[in-house]
């Protein structure tokens, strides 16, 4: 009765979390009661006698070593790595704990089987964009030595895991192990009949969890062609739909979790993994609606490519060069200044010398400064939004697209950071653009633009933006960080 009751007050703090990380004034204090609520379920399941008390405090300071040092360590560029990690984590623990309890037939047999299925799809799946984002997947330069490492690495764990299965009498299982091994050792994201490929393993991994929850011995078989589907349905999407991806999984590892906590009946188990499946495919919904893609459209990798159209060539004939002296010029006659960041701005690190900027030219200028956040720019959901709130940016000059938009003509400068494809006006005028209706920041509307980019380079979609040529744009080619240092000393100097 008290575990019941302990598990009651742990999922209405993770409630009342959610609710209250739903806005960012909020958000710390609702991570704080997050983790409580997770405090009091482990409490209640410790006091739910039974179980191996040791092995148990064991694990949590095991695990909780490793989440201190992960939090004080990775760089805040590196946390769509971390998230897809800890998103491959929830899968995996629950592929375990389904396997480990071994329930077979009915309800519980089915709960096992769903378990399994997306646990795995959720792990493997994750590890590919983990390892996407990390650079060492599907590319074709020299390696790092960690990246190497960790590449052929979990490359050879699953050639050895499949090596155990054959030894054991699990074929089909020995086969997915070598594919998935096989799999992530491609410098490719795609190859011919891939798409076919899916759909044949798709339809063996529905064959083997209807085998493993009618009560057959397949439950690992099933796992492993499961990993397979995750890394094939992974492998072929590319960076710029992170986004959308890191919260599909991280949908899948809740729903994998609920599964779990049928199998072994734990009521918080199965409330936790239903709030972060059903959050995790909302958010999925709200990426897919800020890029006017489907779905269906972003898990078969199909990012469009290059249109047909204007070469870049054609389109930057016009473009305009500037200096940081001139772009303090510009400054010092603002009176509104919107700030535009994007990946370029999380690479270089740049978020506190654009934070410096902006309160530079308000307290010398008197200028208002904002920020115009697109929800997929970076490549995490929220990606700006964490990155300029670790620099102590105020939540209140982080403007969404509507507002942004609406006063994007009355905007004296707007300085675009790294990004490219959400501020391209080829979305609004060009229909058979890859990234045509997609919601962009109207920076090419603004009295002035100044897009600070190392180069020309295009972004994910593969075409030129004529933002970059129009006649009131000035590009500065240097390093968002470096270009930022260099503008707020030119600010000084004025």
């Amino acid at each position: 009765m008290t575990r019941d009751l302990l598990y009651l007050l742990a999922a209405s703090l993770f409630i009342l979390g959610l609710r209250m990380m739903s806005h960012p004034r909020t958000a710390a204090r609702g991570n704080l009661v997050g983790a409580l609520g997770m405090a009091v379920a482990i409490g209640a399941t410790l006091l739910s006698g039974g179980l191996d008390v040791g092995l148990l405090v064991l694990a949590l300071v095991i695990g909780s070593a490793l989440g201190v040092v992960a939090a004080l360590k990775v760089k805040m560029t590196a946390m769509p790595e971390m998230v897809g990690l800890l998103n491959g984590f929830g899968g995996l623990a629950s592929v375990l704990v389904a396997g480990g309890e071994g329930a077979s037939g009915g309800v519980a047999g089915a709960a096992t089987a769903a378990g399994g299925f997306i646990g795995s799809v959720t792990f493997f799946g994750s590890f590919v964009a983990f390892g996407k984002l990390a650079e060492f997947l599907a590319v074709k330069w020299k390696l790092k030595p960690w990246q190497a490492a960790v590449k052929f690495g979990f490359s050879g764990a699953a050639a050895a895991g499949a090596v155990a299965f054959a030894v054991g009498g699990e074929l089909l299982a020995a086969v997915g192990g070598l594919a998935i091994a096989g799999l992530l050792l491609l410098r490719r994201e795609t190859f011919p009949g891939m798409t076919a490929v899916k759909a044949l393993v798709l339809a063996l991994a529905l064959v083997a969890a209807v085998t493993a929850a009618r009560g057959g011995s397949g439950y690992w078989t099933l796992v492993a062609v499961a990993g397979v589907l995750g890394v094939l349905l992974t492998w072929s999407i590319g960076g710029a739909d992170m986004p959308v991806v890191i919260a599909l999984l991280n949908s899948y590892s809740g729903l994998a979790a609920a599964a779990t906590g049928f199998v072994i009946g734990n009521t918080v188990l199965i409330i936790g993994g239903a709030l972060v499946g059903a959050s995790g495919i909302i958010l999925t919904g709200i990426m897919c609606r800020a890029m006017n893609r489907s779905l269906w459209n972003v898990v078969l990798g199909a990012s469009g490519g290059a249109a047909a159209g204007p070469k870049a060539d054609e389109v930057y004939r016009t473009v305009k060069a500037t200096s940081a002296d001139e772009v303090a010029m510009l400054l010092e006659a603002a009176r509104r200044v919107v700030i535009v960041p994007g990946y370029g701005m999380a690479v270089a690190q740049a978020q506190h010398a654009v934070r410096d900027l902006a309160n530079l030219v308000e307290r010398e200028f008197g200028a208002e400064v904002v920020y115009a956040i697109h929800p997929v720019a970076g490549r995490m959901p929220g990606h700006m939004n964490v990155l300029l709130a670790e620099a102590d940016v105020p939540y209140g000059k982080l403007k969404e697209l509507d507002e942004i938009n609406s006063a994007m003509e009355s905007t004296d400068v707007c300085i675009v950071v790294g990004a490219n494809d959400v501020v391209n006006p080829l979305a609004r005028t060009d229909p058979s653009s890859p990234i045509a209706g997609m919601p962009i920041v109207d920076a090419d509307r603004a009295r002035t633009c100044v897009v600070v980019k190392r180069s020309l380079g295009p972004g994910f979609a593969g075409i030129p933006n004529p933002l970059f040529a129009k006649e009131r744009t000035l590009m500065l080619f240097k390093d968002a960080r470096e270009a930022f240092v260099e503008i707020a000393a030119a600010v000084k100097a004025r």
